[in-house]
């Protein structure tokens, strides 16, 4: 596991961790990654209880508005 503190990419204050899971070989396997910046400053805030837009996507089938048109 990864022992070190994540921070913002865009404001540099720590972050929370969030589990995220890939599947490898049929399981599922757990990912340890950062979670959201809650500075409100920052211009990667997202509010408290707000979904991520590419989970949002993932759960109605859509498209995010972030991913490349093919």
């Amino acid at each position: 596991m990864d022992s070190q503190e994540h921070v913002c990419p865009s404001c540099g204050q720590s972050v929370g961790t969030v589990v995220k899971r890939h599947k490898t070989l049929g399981a599922w396997v757990p990912v340890w990654v950062a979670g959201p910046c809650r500075n409100p400053e920052c211009e990667a805030y997202v509010e408290e209880g707000a979904e991520p837009e590419g989970e949002r996507a993932k759960k109605t089938g859509g498209k995010s508005a972030t991913a490349k048109e093919s």
